[in-house]
């Protein structure tokens, strides 16, 4: 059921293409065609598992494509579909889709094989740093890489930022309020910059703490006197190329905004045969 309210949101894609009308493809009527998309890249294959539903509700037949998490190196196909000259119609909303979330996975897959080569229990975790209305299928992209997903929205967990602090004026008063009115159900986690911040929120009861823009040396001292106590996250301009050193602190979640904001679509391309 739930890939079809995805279909839905893919329609809507479409239609931002399409309408009022393909003025270029209405004068192939008529004619048969074959779609063969293949990999111009290397890397994780991701949104098939919504594409191929959606050529099938569009109508097209004889669709076979890879799985969503394999990986697929330049030549290879990974979807095939056949139906009417619409084909080139669908062209590059599939095209973007599976570059779009292909590159997300792979690029968390990347930095889940780097950090856990020093610290085999982290999680590499997404952020809300997504494209607006795209945050469904980002998500998604991120665990096919075999990263954590993370908030979907801001009813999914308390995060208790430093603005909300702010505002507030106390940590300890804040935390305490929320622990008695919040439903069990959800975490309570607090975002802080310094050490002494991190204690004082540990001992007003979070269940995790969100170490925001600090220096994995600056980190090291709160996983040692706090690690197994508290769920600890790194936070803050993390990337590939020093998420070794964040992992190598001993934290357990990794959370990174470049996975959704930062990461390259893989290449893809559509080649038409008439049938």
């Amino acid at each position: 059921m739930i890939e079809w309210i995805y279909v839905k949101r893919l329609w809507d894609y479409l239609e931002e293409d399409v309408m009022p009308e393909d003025i270029t493809t209405k004068f192939l009527e008529g004619i048969k065609a074959r779609g063969v998309v293949k990999c111009k890249d290397s890397g994780i294959l991701a949104g098939n598992r919504f594409v191929i539903p959606f050529l099938n509700y569009l109508g097209f037949s004889n669709i076979n494509g890879e799985k969503d998490g394999s990986e697929v190196n330049k030549g290879d196909v990974v979807l095939l579909f056949e139906g009417n000259a619409d084909v080139l119609t669908v062209e590059r909303l599939i095209l973007n889709f599976l570059g779009k979330l292909s590159g997300i996975a792979t690029i968390t897959n990347l930095m889940v094989k780097r950090a856990r080569e020093v610290n085999p229990n982290v999680r590499i975790s997404g952020t809300r740093k997504t494209t607006p209305g795209f945050r469904l299928f980002e998500k998604y992209a991120i665990e096919v890489g075999g990263g954590d997903p993370h908030r979907y929205n801001l009813s999914d967990a308390v995060l208790i930022k430093d603005n909300h602090i702010a505002l507030y004026g106390n940590i300890e008063e804040l935390i305490k309020r929320v622990k008695s009115s919040v439903s069990f159900t959800k975490i309570i986690e607090v975002e802080v910059s310094s050490y002494e911040d991190a204690i004082r929120a540990y001992k007003a009861g979070a269940d995790a703490i969100l170490l925001d823009n600090m220096k994995p040396y600056e980190i090291l001292p709160i996983v040692n006197e706090l690690k197994g106590k508290v769920i600890l996250e790194a936070s803050g301009g993390i990337t590939p190329d020093n998420v070794v050193d964040y992992a190598r602190t001993g934290v357990d979640i990794i959370s990174s905004g470049y996975t959704t904001h930062s990461s390259r679509s893989l290449d893809f391309s559509l080649d038409v045969e008439k049938i």
